[in-house]
This record gives structure tokens, C-alpha cells and sequence, in this order.
């Protein structure tokens, strides 16, 4: 039960199914097109998230643009013979840019982008359902934007960025494989052979997890700040860097709820709580609890090269700070339930994103794109939980745009990921044996599929 409020806490903002860490880059269909390129180009409003110092550089008084994408992700266990996948719902990432050219030389905008969230849902008895059942997350940004063009070729912007999140998670107390120890235990306990007798039986007949858990927890409004640069050293030849900083999202109070097989088992564990305090249930759907959780900052770099008028291709290195997620503390609010603080290593590392796209200028009212890059995963082999199974991962990329009028245009992109698969191991307390530390080991692949659609107008 304990891992449970250590698990949700920690996906707080985000599940690595189809990126990795926390982030989801799905927040542009243009830019999801050319693999998620952006700093070193000029792409309107747009530019308010990959580098605010290319708002500045509207080609209209106006910009608007707004899109959504359907991501469907799947993640597969193996271990010495067994598997199992996710049966993920779809996830549904959103944007929306507005950008005004007040000066020639000074811009502002408005964006709101879920740069953090996906859904997660594991089979109901799978062998890590004390781990994990399900997560449902989503985050929220607001960034109110800035830009000033200082010379012709030279310009800055900055970003405050007004994050919230939301999760529900559910996880198991015990797998049913742990459940069927306690019939041991029960035969050694003070009880009635009659009551003995049934509580065994029931013990035998379940199948599922006896009782799982639903957690949900709100994170408040936590600030950070988006800056950047974007310079033309020629006609054919702009770069740019931007730095998103380091945000702690704070939950303040979260709460559960306790769900048993049925009334049988919860009566079952009720008595056994009683008799063997070791194994009763601990009281968190009675009170609150409270953690923070940072999410890192990214540091990109990026360059971008227009051989001709119909032709840019952009490449950018992301550099993320994860080594911020250091550990995870939980702490209770009710000093009254006695239960303990809960301390967790988590000891990411930081790593970096290399991208590649392309654009080409079909026609007047046609432009095709397409993109690669490579997503490293912060998450050593050791500490290697199955709530984020992260991996190295490719992405590809392709899209379109298409104007059939002046200065409208619809978007269209579709990305295919590919996770490189991986052996890793999580420990963590025995729920029968409470000083016993078990291990879960095993392989893990993953992949998923986005379409983004977008429609963006200029006046």
C-alpha cells in the first residue's frame, strides 16, 4: 500500500509511454511533423513553446493556431516465459497559440499546451499488479509571452509558465500470488476452525487482486519561465537556444479510496489486520498526503538551414536537467494515523534528445514535412518500475500542411515511436512479509502511434 502513494506521486504529471521522463512533445502537428524541430525556426505563434524569441517574427498582426493529437501507446512485460501488455486508452494531448505583433519589433501571445500526460492501464491480474493497475494524468500550461526583436537579425523572448496536473491511479495492496500466502498464516492464528475454514476457502476461490487502491491528487499552480534567443547569421542560416526551467509541482492534499474483491476478503483482511497488525491495511482513505515533484529543465539548441526559398531543415540537441528527480518524499497530514513518511530512491540522469527535420514547399498551398530524433531514458536499469517503463526510443515522423485559403491553413502529422527494448529490476516491500524485499524483473519493449491535426489562420 505503501508503494501505492510513492507510485502516483511519482507519474504525478506524466508517464514515459510514448516519451520519455515526464514530457510529451506532441505540441505542435507542424513541428510533430519535422520530429519536434523548433528553436532555430520562425514558426509564428507556434514559437511561444520551442523558443519565444521567434514570436517576434509574425508575418501577420495575428496568429492563431490550435490542434490536437490521439496517441495510442502499448507497453509489453516478458519474464522466463510470461507476458503481458497495456491496454492503454487513447490519450489526447492539446494546443492552443495566440500571437499579436504589436511593433514591428515587439510581440505578445498567449499559450495553453498539456506538455505533460498520457494513460496507462495494465491487465487487471497481470504478475506487477501490486506495482501498477492504471493511470489516468493530465497536466495543464498556461504561458503568457514576450518578444522583442533587438536588431534585424537578432531577437529574444520570454515565457511564464502556469502549470497544474491532475492523476487518478489504481494499483493492487497484494498480487493474487501473495494472497494465497496468508492461507499459511491463517492456519497458525487464534481463530475458530469454522471461520478458519472459510476464510481459507475464500482465500482459494479468488482470482483477482483481493483489494487495490484509487488514488487522486491535485497539483496547484506552480510557475516557471521560458527564455530563449533566436539569431540570423544569414539569409540561409538562423540558430537558437532556449531554456525552459525546472518547475516543482506541489501536491498538497491527496487522497484514496479502498476497493475490495468482495465482502468476503474485505472482512478477511479486516480480522487478519486485527490479529496480525503487520498485515493490516493502513488507513490512507482516511486521511491526506502531501509531495512535490520536479519537473526538469530543458536546455535546446538548435540550428536551422534554408538552401533555397522552398526548402528548411532544422536540427536540434535537447539537453534535460532529470537529474533534479533525485528522490521522492511523501509525508501525511494526519498525525493521528500514524503513518510513517515514505522515502524513495529514484536517482535519474540527465540526458539529451537529438532531432532532425525537414520541410519542403510543395506547391504554394502544400508544404510536406518529416522528422527523426532519439529520446534518451533517464531511468536506471536498478530503479526500472514498470508504472514508467522507460527506454531509449526512436521517433519518425511526416506531415503535412494545407492552405486552401490565404493565410488558413490545416495540419496534419503522424509519428510512429519505437522503444528499444530493455532488461530492468524495481524492489520493493514484501506486502506478506513486510521485512522481506522482493524484486520485479523483466523485459520490457514499447511503441505507440500519434496523429496530430491542426488549424492555424493568420490576419
Amino acid at each position: 500500500m505503501r508503494k501505492l502513494v510513492i507510485g502516483a506521486i511519482a507519474c504525478i504529471l506524466g508517464i514515459p509511454v510514448f516519451a520519455e521522463g515526464y514530457q510529451v512533445n506532441v505540441l505542435s502537428a507542424k513541428q510533430t511533423g519535422m520530429g519536434h524541430v523548433g528553436t532555430a525556426m520562425k514558426l509564428g505563434a507556434e514559437s511561444m513553446h520551442f523558443n519565444p524569441a521567434g514570436l517576434v517574427w509574425l508575418d501577420n498582426h495575428m496568429d492563431i493556431s490550435i490542434g490536437i493529437s490521439a496517441v495510442s501507446s502499448q507497453a509489453k512485460y516478458s519474464h522466463e516465459g510470461y507476458s503481458a501488455k497495456t491496454d492503454n486508452p487513447l490519450s489526447t494531448p492539446l494546443y492552443a497559440y495566440v500571437g499579436y505583433k504589436i511593433y514591428d519589433n515587439f510581440a505578445a501571445g498567449i499559450s495553453l499546451t498539456t506538455p505533460y500526460g498520457n494513460s496507462l492501464k495494465w491487465p487487471k491480474n497481470w504478475a506487477g499488479v501490486n506495482v501498477i493497475q492504471d493511470i489516468k494524468l493530465r497536466s495543464y500550461v498556461l504561458q503568457p509571452t514576450l518578444s522583442y526583436k533587438i536588431t534585424d537579425k537578432l531577437s529574444v523572448g520570454v515565457g511564464l509558465m502556469l502549470a497544474i496536473g491532475n492523476v487518478n491511479l489504481s494499483r493492487a495492496l497484494m498480487s493474487t500470488a501473495d494472497f494465497q500466502m496468508i492461507g499459511t498464516i491463517i492456519e497458525g492464528l487464534p481463530l475458530p476452525e469454522e471461520q478458519k475454514k472459510y476464510f481459507v476457502e475464500t482465500i482459494r476461490d479468488n482470482k483477482f487482486p483481493p483489494a487495490s487502491a484509487t488514488l487522486n491528487g491535485h497539483a496547484k499552480v506552480r510557475a516557471g519561465f521560458n527564455i530563449g534567443i533566436l539569431y540570423d547569421v544569414s539569409d540561409k542560416v538562423s540558430i537558437g537556444l532556449s531554456y525552459r526551467s525546472k518547475i516543482k509541482m506541489r501536491v498538497k492534499e491527496g487522497d484514496a479510496t479502498l476497493d475490495y474483491a468482495n465482502r468476503n476478503i474485505e472482512d478477511l483482511m479486516g480480522t487478519l489486520g486485527k490479529l496480525a497488525p503487520a498485515f493490516a491495511v493502513p488507513k490512507y482513505d482516511q486521511g491526506s498526503f502531501r509531495a512535490e515533484l520536479p519537473l526538469p529543465s530543458n536546455t535546446t539548441l538548435g540550428v536551422s538551414y534554408r538552401p533555397t526559398d522552398r526548402w528548411e531543415m532544422s536540427l536540434d540537441l535537447q539537453y534535460v536537467g532529470w537529474n533534479a528527480y533525485d528522490s521522492l518524499n511523501v509525508y501525511f497530514n494526519e498525525e493521528e494515523l500514524g503513518i510513517n513518511p515514505i522515502k524513495a530512491n529514484k536517482d535519474y540522469k540527465n540526458t539529451i534528445i537529438a532531432r532532425i527535420g525537414a520541410q519542403y514547399k510543395a506547391t504554394d498551398r502544400l508544404d510536406v514535412r518529416a522528422g527523426l530524433y532519439f529520446d534518451q531514458s533517464p531511468i536506471r536499469k536498478n530503479n526500472y518500475n514498470p508504472e514508467t517503463p522507460g527506454m531509449n526510443k526512436i521517433g519518425m515522423s511526416a506531415g503535412l500542411s494545407f492552405e486552401p485559403y490565404q493565410n488558413l491553413q490545416f495540419d496534419f502529422a503522424f509519428l510512429y515511436i519505437q522503444g528499444i527494448g530493455r532488461d530492468g529490476s524495481y524492489t520493493y516491500n514484501n506486502i506478506v512479509i513486510p521485512t522481506q524485499i522482493d524484486t520485479f524483473s523483466g523485459h520490457y519493449k514499447s511503441n505507440a502511434f500519434t496523429v496530430s491535426l491542426g488549424i492555424s489562420y493568420k490576419f
